[in-house]
């Protein structure tokens, strides 16, 4: 099997950077009309900048306003607005599910692709992934479209300024592509390309991992007075780029199938996908049988910055035993990453895990007692 290591073209973060997004596509050689794919937040805080950006290199662009969900009919009515422009190029600005239905929609049109997060709060941004849920919020289907982004553009001055969850729950799909990623080498599985991965792709994972340890905390309090620090720009730097590039290019395991079974329980759908990939983690490590002190260490890290250690953190304080086994059936159906693990995995042995992981939070200091820590607002 051939090693292969996928990226965007081009990325560029710092602040202010909307300022320059139509100079960045002109560099890549994109050209309009364009298609901007926005939700409601981001258009109020960027359409000024696009305007004048765009207008810089003499790009013509219509805006769509999101639906809210990477859905079937919401990649339709993207795909019908780019044909009525007709659009050269889609631009996607905001979260996570706003991304992936504009880059859907191009890899269906043939068309480049710009992803413009607004969020860090998933690696969506740099990959060629795309997750597409059912209107009622459940995962369907996991596409992994042709191409990366052409560019992807990350302006740390409108990141600032979202709740600081946002930047937890990224960090909590972060803290999974290390594991993931040591998990596919072990067992030679393929990864999001097609191939084996690289060393650079295993460095990079693991580099994402310890600027968490290392960052993390100092970037959360810097999110909760709007500070652009350093430590910020290597956290979401982390979030962004370093576990994009990790996940697609070393591969999926364990704790994207504990996530991707969450989402079949209602209750667990007020929560950010970083956060229950977060407790994915605690899951996939619980099943590999991993060293305690990795264990703790994951562990300390998730209460140090408000990720969910125990299921009443997501909602399934009160779960039933036929709830846990739709949990892990789902979990464990045939395409599910969580095959990717060097062992055989049963849903029994996902249902077990999960009670065990949820067993080890709970007995926190933090957790004690009914007391559970909430995430940062």
């Amino acid at each position: 099997m051939l090693s292969v290591f996928s990226s965007p073209a081009r990325y560029t973060q710092g602040l202010n950077a909307t300022q320059i997004l139509g100079r960045e596509m002109a560099g890549v050689g994109l050209e309009g009309p364009a298609l901007m794919v926005a939700g409601g937040s981001a258009r109020a805080q960027l359409g000024d900048t696009w305007k004048q950006s765009l207008a810089e290199v003499a790009c013509s662009y219509s805006i769509h306003s999101f639906g809210g969900e990477c859905s079937l009919a919401e990649i339709m009515r993207i795909r019908q607005a780019a044909a009525a422009l007709p659009a050269r190029v889609i631009i996607g600005a905001g979260g996570g599910k706003a991304l992936d239905a504009a880059r859907a929609a191009a890899a269906e049109l043939g068309l480049p692709f710009v992803s413009c997060p607004t969020l860090a709060s998933t690696d969506a941004p740099c990959s060629a992934v795309a997750v597409i849920y059912t209107e009622a919020g459940i995962v369907a289907e996991v596409r992994i479209l042709p191409n990366n982004p052409a560019l992807v553009l990350v302006d740390t001055r409108v990141i600032v300024q979202a709740p600081p969850r946002f930047l937890t729950a990224g960090m909590g799909g972060a803290l999974a592509t290390w594991f993931e990623a040591r998990a596919c080498a072990a067992s030679q599985a393929q990864n999001l390309r097609g191939g084996s991965s690289t060393r650079s792709a295993l460095a990079l994972a693991e580099l994402c991992y310890r600027t968490l340890l290392a960052d993390g905390v100092a970037a959360l309090e810097a999110a909760q007075t709007r500070t652009i620090t350093p430590a910020f720009e290597r956290v979401v730097e982390a979030n962004t780029l370093l576990s994009g590039l990790g996940f697609e290019s070393s591969g999926l395991a364990a704790a994207h199938s504990i996530h991707n079974g969450l989402t079949v329980a209602p209750q667990t759908r007020a929560f950010y996908h970083g956060e229950k990939v977060a407790f994915g983690t605690l899951v996939q490590l619980v099943m590999e049988e991993s060293p305690q002190a990795e264990i703790d260490e994951v562990l300390g890290f998730c209460l140090q910055v408000g990720l969910p250690v125990t299921l009443a953190q997501i909602g399934l304080g009160e779960m039933s035993p036929e709830m846990l086994e739709r949990i892990a059936l789902r979990a464990t159906q045939a395409d599910e990453s969580i095959h990717h693990e060097p062992f055989e995995v049963s849903a029994t042995q996902v249902a077990a895990a999960i009670l065990k992981a949820d067993a080890l939070g709970r007995s926190q200091p933090d957790c004690r007692n009914g007391t559970i820590r909430k995430p940062a607002p």
